[in-house]
């Protein structure tokens, strides 16, 4: 194995215990913070179509967040994770018909594949650098998400201590 696939790996390893291992009221502060800067960002762009993850384990919760964009009648979508590194969008109508994915994902129960223009994108990770690369799971599923939509915003969200000087690149 190659140095810079075994550095993302004690990386990811670190990183997951760092999150993991926040203090819930820490956690709350900053994902209530991020939710309302994703929002003003949102809004101020007039955004109406927004993909964005279901959060996961100790993923910054952005529940709340496509909650109010439900409310404002903005198009919420969301990935499901297929095998061979592929993702479906679905639309999302309600955080209240979900079903469980692979990888302990979830997606929308019977949603309807969306095909159109996505003015958003909000991506996950275990980090990120000034130079906007990003360190995923390993699975590879949003960086031929992202490549196929070089016109959307990307916005990339994170915990402090996961903003770092470089992520590994292969």
């Amino acid at each position: 194995m190659n140095k810079v696939i075994l550095h993302k790996q004690e990386l990811r390893k670190e990183l997951l215990l760092k999150r993991n291992s926040l203090m819930p009221s820490d956690k709350i502060s900053y994902d209530t913070w991020i939710c309302r800067e994703l929002e003003n960002v949102i809004l101020e762009r007039d955004c109406k179509v927004v993909h964005t993850y279901l959060p996961m384990g100790s993923e910054i919760d952005i529940r709340p967040l496509i909650q109010k964009l439900l409310q404002y009648k903005i198009n919420v979508v969301v990935p499901k994770t297929l095998k061979n590194r592929c993702l479906e969008h679905l639309v999302l109508s309600s955080l209240d018909e979900l079903e469980e994915g692979i990888y302990g994902t979830s997606h929308p129960e019977n949603g309807i594949v969306f095909y159109g223009k996505i003015d958003v994108i909000i991506v996950p990770g275990l980090a990120f650098d000034e130079g906007n690369y990003r360190l995923g799971y390993g699975g590879g599923y949003y960086d031929s998400f992202l490549a196929a939509h070089p016109n959307a915003l990307s916005i990339g969200v994170c915990y402090p201590f996961q903003k770092i000087a470089e992520v590994p690149k292969e």
